[in-house]
């Protein structure tokens, strides 16, 4: 057996003896089962409810009577954001942005019943997910098992005599890692546990799960060469706790806070006011149908006569304030779709600054990475948003087509007391608009989006292991 091998079983003989350890260490795996089994049964009651909502809204919808369809615009639709079975491991930020939406005409409305909004303010600290305790409390646990690993040795003045007896220092720090990447394993299995509950569900992509289980391995691996390298560079092992504490709070819980901010201070978003203001305002511009003087509506007015080849609207073949309807929602959803476009473009750009601190942090690197693979941060959010939106253009445009060619122009302008009725039609037709159906990202795309986490995660590992050839040299010269 070589000296590396019987420096890691002694090294784990010795974690197993400190019964601190090991009640740290079976907590923190129960935790995590406890954890995962929270989060997926979290998951499934969300993603039941979501799904009766949706029936219900649906239903609804359909249930209508007849009546104008220009009723039907103003009456809407309700859709929810479906979760995908990788949001029980990491949720990401769905609970910050909503996960329902009104669709009406002549408005564009934002996700709104966020968990956030709903819950205790101890929500904002972090739900109970695997993701939460291998990001946050799994680092911790091996800075307490490993922090005197390398430390001890010299404390107690056996590092110099194992040199002497011909074991070098390199085997010695690897036998050490090994030891404590053993522990890390042992913590990362019961992660794996839930994905294998996970991977049972409908639309589990294995792509996305194993470039999470690549990131966490990764993860775990790179904060062991962190304890034994701190634990290699120190004299004491209390001197060495008290740095990777302090290693810990910075990477772990600081920047991670911090980075947020700074990228909101670099890029302002309007707030929702300023933003609802300026599409008022916007919207003024545009023109006014209901007004016979506005300039654009009188053009396009005129250019509908020309197309038709008649000289009052009267005698057109269709109902001229439903091609006012289809034209105003055209108008209005550009200008929408303009100010969603440049929302997102200030969100991307703090994303950007958010995921430059994953250079100085290895928790931002994984976030980024969990998020994107579990398809639950700001891209997630943004392709429920933009099939919400193509659904309730598609929505009041079938709506507005049905006013222009199934409501006569006499029977809509009318004013007697039969007129109301005359301009209903049949219910069949909301009946017969499809039911939104959320598209999820491909396992490809998902993969891709979480490559550059990956890639950063692993130049730290590659760097930290780089780092333990001049530690194992320097120890190799150390003096009692």
């Amino acid at each position: 057996m070589s000296a590396m091998t019987l420096i890691a079983r002694d090294e784990l003989r010795l974690m197993r003896r400190n019964r601190v350890a090991v009640v740290a260490f079976a907590l923190l795996v129960m935790l995590t089962l406890a954890a995962a089994l929270i989060s997926w049964s979290h998951q499934r009651s969300i993603s039941e409810t979501r799904a009766r909502f949706q029936a219900q809204a649906a239903k609804e919808f359909e249930a209508q009577p007849d009546r104008h369809p220009h009723r039907m615009v103003h009456f809407g639709n309700f859709i929810f954001r479906p979760l995908g079975p990788l949001a029980a491991f990491d949720p990401g930020v769905d609970a910050f942005t909503g996960n329902s939406m009104f669709l009406e005409g002549h408005r564009q409305n934002s996700a709104n019943f966020g968990d956030i909004r709903q819950s205790s303010l101890l929500v904002r600290f972090g739900q109970l997910t695997p993701a939460f305790v291998l990001q946050i409390i799994a680092p911790l646990l091996l800075i307490f098992l490993g922090y005197g690993a390398v430390a001890r040795e010299r404390e107690r003045g056996t590092l110099r005599q194992m040199l002497v007896q011909g074991v070098s220092a390199r085997a010695l720090v690897m036998g050490k890692l090994l030891a404590l990447g053993v522990v890390a394993a042992l913590v990362g299995l019961p992660a794996m546990i839930a994905f294998l509950l996970i991977a049972g569900q409908p639309g589990a992509l294995a792509g996305p799960m194993l470039v999470i289980a690549l990131g966490y391995a990764a993860y775990l691996t790179l904060w062991a060469i962190i304890v034994i390298l701190v634990s290699a560079l120190v004299r004491r092992g209390r001197d060495a706790l008290l740095a990777l504490l302090a290693v810990w709070a910075v990477l772990v819980i600081l920047l991670p806070r911090i980075a947020p901010d700074v990228a909101a201070q670099a890029h302002a978003l309007p707030t929702r006011l300023e933003t609802d203001i300026a599409i008022v305002y916007d919207l003024h511009k545009l023109g006014d149908s209901h007004n016979p003087d506005d300039p654009f509506f009188r053009a396009f007015k005129e250019r509908t006569l020309r197309q038709y080849g008649v000289t009052r609207v009267e005698d057109l073949p269709v109902n001229y304030k439903g091609l006012l309807a289809l034209e105003g929602e055209k108008l209005t959803a550009g200008l929408f779709e303009d100010y969603a476009e440049r929302s997102f473009a200030i969100q991307t750009a703090q994303n950007r600054v958010n995921d430059s601190f994953g250079v100085v942090s290895p928790a931002i690197s994984l976030k980024r990475l969990s998020m994107a693979a579990a398809g639950t941060d700001l891209a997630g959010h943004r392709r429920f948003l933009t099939q919400a939106e193509a659904y309730r253009y598609d929505m009041v445009q079938r709506l507005n087509r049905l006013q222009a060619d199934a409501v006569s122009y006499a029977n809509d302008t009318a004013g007697d007391a039969r007129a109301d009725q005359r301009k209903r039609i049949s219910a069949d037709h909301w009946q017969a608009i499809p039911k939104f159906r959320f598209k999820p990202a491909s396992a490809a795309d998902l993969v891709k989006a979480s490559l550059p986490g990956l890639g950063l995660l692993l130049v730290w590992l590659v760097i930290a292991a780089l780092a333990l050839l001049p530690v194992a040299r320097r120890l190799q010269k150390a003096r009692p």
